[in-house]
């Protein structure tokens, strides 16, 4: 059988160059969706970058991103196997390797064992304070495939992972000497939770006539006809944390000029939305990878401010 990319795998021509062989392995892990390992990555750098880090502890931005690249990876195969019978029952999902029988649970596992040991590289990296932070995420990733089944907002809870990033980065680089009320970790965390559930509500928006039927909750269903609503209260929450986390850093109402980029660009992912078209959610699901870019940027101009 040949390995099949599903309909939003954006490098075929990676694929394409990888032995047959290698080929299923790497939709397991999405190597050929690049976008999940950036949403994974911003918020890392983002803590780095606001803890005055950016600059100072340059390397640990590279270890961060092939962090997010083995580890996303490693979270897609394990979810993989978890969910590889309701993965059978949605059209779009059907064809990952786990639940076309391509590969087998055994060296599913296997496989994310490997990338899990590159993982462990990265972690020992990291200081120690850090090591212990990051290791506390994987109870969050180890249940987060099972919210769909028991919570109508399982977008919270990846919210609560993929923010987590913001966590390592803060603490990797002692962030701290320049947060006035000790607030900006909590702010900048709270805020990243919201941006998570609201473009993953963007890309449930895909799968949600299949998730009904096959009984998957997600955040774009208990929303309904609200979803436009819902999402732009998700990233006026978002903005509302990371400006928080700014002004604790620095506080000085031009600080909050440094989102103005990102508060549009979020803004213009809502406005935009056709609630219809799954090939504009998945569109405005990935642009969020530019928004992650733009507060990155508004991170490092504050946290580097002398």
């Amino acid at each position: 059988m040949t390995a099949t990319h599903t309909p939003d795998s954006q490098h075929q021509g990676f694929l394409a160059i990888l032995p047959a062989g290698m080929r299923p392995y790497a939709l397991l892990a999405r190597f050929d969706r690049p976008i999940g390992w950036w949403l994974l990555y911003w918020p890392c750098a983002w803590g780095l970058a606001l803890a005055g880090g950016a600059w100072s502890h340059w390397p640990l931005l590279l270890w961060m991103l092939l962090g997010a690249i083995v580890m996303r990876g490693a979270g897609c195969v394990y979810n993989d196997i978890v969910d590889r019978d309701l993965d059978a029952k949605v059209a779009r999902t059907a064809v990952r390797p786990v639940a076309s029988g391509e590969v087998s649970v055994r060296n599913a596992l296997m496989w994310t064992l490997l990338l899990s040991m590159i993982g462990l590289v990265v972690l020992l990296r990291l200081p120690l304070p850090a090591q212990i932070v990051a290791v506390a995420s994987l109870a969050l990733v180890a249940a987060y495939p099972f919210m769909k089944r028991i919570t109508w907002w399982p977008q919270a809870w990846l919210g609560l992972v993929f923010s987590w990033g913001a966590l390592v980065g803060w603490i990797a680089v002692g962030g701290g000497a320049n947060d006035q009320g000790g607030l900006a970790l909590p702010f900048l965390y709270a805020g990243t939770i919201a941006w998570v559930i609201g473009y993953d509500t963007i890309y449930a928006l895909q799968d949600i006539e299949d998730d009904a039927l096959v009984g998957v909750k997600s955040s774009a269903r208990a929303m309904g006809r609200h979803v436009k609503a819902g999402v732009a209260l998700c990233y006026a929450v978002a903005l509302g944390g990371w400006a928080g986390a700014l002004w604790n850093v620095r506080p000085d109402a031009l600080v909050l000029v440094a989102l103005i980029p990102a508060a549009l660009h979020l803004t213009g992912q809502v406005v935009t939305l056709d609630l219809d078209n799954g090939a504009d959610a998945l569109a405005k699901f990935r642009s969020n990878r530019f928004a992650g870019l733009l507060v990155f940027a508004a991170m490092l101009v504050v946290g580097s401010a002398p």
